[in-house]
């Protein structure tokens, strides 16, 4: 899945990520997908084994990974629309 960061002209879009909020606003306002599983060739259901994330403008969207008993691994995105820090 890719996710379309700036127009053609090279600005930032109006398009916020997630919920629109940078995950250091908190678990309340930020995105996230929890409990992520795996179903392999033969329908067993997995924990995902070395998730990893990446963005190419990091001033721009914030994504991280986690874990813990409760909600399992999960992935914690956002970013607001038109955001300062993006060119």
């Amino acid at each position: 899945m890719a996710i379309q960061t700036s127009s053609s002209d090279g600005q930032h879009t109006s398009t916020q990520m997630g919920s629109g909020h940078f995950l250091e606003e908190g678990v309340g306002k930020s995105s996230s997908f929890r409990n992520i599983q795996i179903v392999d060739a033969s329908n067993n259901v997995k924990v995902p084994k070395g998730i990893g994330t990446f963005t190419e403008q990091s001033n721009c969207y914030d994504v991280q990974t986690g874990s813990n008993g409760d909600w399992g691994h999960s992935v914690y995105y956002g970013s607001p629309g038109k955001n300062p820090n993006c060119p």
